[in-house]
């Protein structure tokens, strides 16, 4: 059994309040035994509008959030997800949604850029939603093993894109994790039902944290973090407002799950880690 925890936010522009936030939230997770933390989507920067300013000072290393997610995985030794931050590619790049991953050393292990960027209109105050102005997108598949199983890295609006999930599975995974920032008008239609889908097929635990209110610029997200089993049913969740979602991997369920139902050597159609080239890591 491992212990894994979501931690849902209502983040906003100040950088240095988000990580404040998130510190006492991380602290938290800690003393409920979370082996493994994951934080939600634009954690420390949301409603931000100089995100290439945030991007071009994180990856010159004069940046706080980075160095935020190295002191808090060493300061409570477990391993820190780190939601997504905006952080380019290569020096003086469009900043991409960036997901890292930090060990209980505070060591960088894993980066995971965006594949799937939300350009869509939703019936809610703001409309109209254009993440391509802002981000650039990811072009590869990210797999990493982790004290409590091989991990696969998703963010957001990727839950809706069931061949990414697949392409984990086939790359190992045990645990997905989804940092999000669902809308609350996507959210209370999809949410739960696109997150127990992509547990079900992968026949993986997946980890959501998503952002969990109203926000300081009048945007409403869903909330609802979760921890999800390999059978689909929901393990634990938060519905609104800052918080923990604590719960257990149990390794042997996702043994027997799969061993029952072995969907994944039944698969007749083309492996879906073609689509994409794999980033081992």
């Amino acid at each position: 059994m491992s212990r894994v925890a979501a931690i849902q936010m209502i983040s906003g522009a100040d950088v240095q309040a988000n990580l404040d936030a998130a510190a006492v939230l991380i602290a938290e997770a800690a003393q409920q035994g979370a082996e493994l933390v994951l934080l939600p989507e634009c954690f420390a920067a949301f409603g931000n509008r100089s995100l290439q300013e945030i991007a071009a000072a994180e990856w010159a290393g004069s940046g706080p959030i980075r160095p935020f997610l190295a002191a808090q995985a060493r300061q409570h030794g477990l391993w820190l997800v780190g939601g997504s931050i905006p952080l380019p590619a290569t020096a003086g790049g469009k900043a991409m949604a960036c997901c890292l991953v930090v060990d209980d050393q505070g060591r960088e292990v894993a980066r995971y850029d965006k594949l799937h960027l939300f350009d869509v209109e939703v019936a809610d105050n703001q409309r109209s939603y254009r993440e391509s102005r802002d981000y650039g997108y990811g072009d590869r598949v990210v797999c990493v093993d982790t004290p409590v199983g091989r991990l696969g890295l998703t963010i957001c609006y990727d839950v809706r894109f069931a061949e990414l999930y697949l392409a984990l599975r086939n790359q190992g995974a045990e645990l997905i994790v989804v940092p999000s920032a669902f809308t609350a008008v996507t959210g209370a239609a999809h949410w739960e039902v696109l997150l127990r889908a992509r547990a079900i097929e992968s026949q993986c635990y997946i980890l959501a944290a998503n952002q969990g209110g109203t926000h300081a610029n009048g945007r409403e997200t869903w909330g609802h973090s979760c921890l999800i089993d390999p059978w689909g049913e929901i393990k634990a969740c938060l519905p609104q407002g800052e918080g923990v979602v604590c719960g257990e991997m149990d390794s042997q369920l996702l043994k027997n799950t799969r061993a029952r139902m072995p969907v994944q050597e039944h698969r007749r159609f083309m492996p879906v880690e073609q689509i994409l080239p794999a980033k081992e890591q």
